[in-house]
């Protein structure tokens, strides 16, 4: 059984299905590596294949299928002039995450999320406005006036505050959506998102519950490559999405 389901993958890959990614794709990237039987979340089930050396199989023709629904409202969302919020506290991720929202135009938390982001969000703008106007100082040289201990203190903040709000210094109100890369990673963003009900994209592994996600990706979220190429498709549905913006 588990050779036909691959073989289906392997010819879905030499298909032209319109998909966003084709399933050799997720494949090669390893999205189908969930946790071990144990660690399955009931949730899941619907999305998962089988079982390998006790390793859940995700079934990625549902992780395709489920992406092109989480691109195209992702798109919408962008289309209508929306931000996402790309977030991921995870070390593999951090950068994937960086660099797909700078590619999408869009804010991003690649470090520690901070408590409040969503629910406390003028101290976010107070944050983000006292960075804004550091730098300016510096820039303008306002800051040779000052000894060099204070000089290096002030130095010292800038950079605890952009470890802090750098990737999302540019946003003015709530995001329209957000992106996860692992719900139980960040489940602090999580909750803040589901209290400001603020719509959730985001990567669902075998042991994550999927039914607190508006839009889930049934797929591998500790994988380099598996969070490159979920990520990178949300991205990429970001840039198609302004394109579009009127």
């Amino acid at each position: 059984m588990l050779k036909i389901w691959l073989k289906n993958c392997l010819d879905g890959g030499k298909r032209k299905n319109n998909m966003t990614v084709e399933l050799i794709d997720l494949l090669k990237a390893g999205v189908h590596f969930g946790h071990t039987k144990a660690k399955r979340h009931p949730g899941m089930e619907p999305y998962i294949f089988g079982i390998k050396q006790n390793i859940s199989l995700i079934d990625l023709e549902q992780t395709q299928i489920k992406l092109e629904e989480a691109t195209k409202f992702a798109e919408e969302v962008t289309a209508n002039n929306g931000v996402i919020l790309f977030v991921s506290s995870k070390k593999q991720a951090s950068e994937i995450v960086k660099q797909a929202a700078i590619t999408a135009g869009m804010p991003y938390i690649n470090t520690r999320w901070l408590g409040g982001t969503f629910t406390n969000f003028d101290n976010i703008i107070s944050l983000s406005k006292k960075l804004k106007r550091m730098e300016e100082q510096n820039a303008k040289g306002e800051w040779s006036r000052y000894t060099k201990k204070e000089s290096l203190e002030k130095e010292r903040e800038v950079v605890k505050l952009k470890s802090m709000v750098e990737g999302i210094a540019s946003m003015e109100k709530l995001p329209q959506a957000v992106f996860l890369v692992d719900v139980k990673k960040d489940e602090t963003a999580l909750a803040e998102a589901k209290k400001k009900k603020i719509p959730i994209i985001a990567i669902c592994d075998s042991n994550s519950n999927p039914k607190l996600i508006d839009y889930p990706i049934p797929g591998n979220d500790d994988a380099v490559k598996s969070i490159q190429i979920l990520t990178n498709a949300i991205a990429d549905a970001c840039v198609l999405g302004k394109k579009k913006q009127k």
